[in-house]
């Protein structure tokens, strides 16, 4: 993988993750201090994961557990 390719990549990644972010603090308001650091240093399997989650949870617990 080029240079240029992986911070495309690690762009796309932060793009997420900071979607996701938001939209969890519209859905639940402010969050824990350590989500934001969980969702930004996750790996983008795991974002996809949590982001779908959002949709349907009714608690932030809901998201984040297995």
């Amino acid at each position: 993988m080029t240079t240029a390719e992986m911070l495309r990549t690690e762009g796309r990644v932060e793009g997420r993750a900071e979607a996701l972010v938001e939209m969890l603090t519209v859905k639940f308001g402010p969050l824990p201090d350590g989500v934001p650091k969980t969702v930004h240093t996750a790996r983008i399997d795991q974002i996809k994961v949590w982001t779908s989650r959002a949709v349907t949870a009714d608690t932030l617990d809901q998201v984040f557990s297995a």
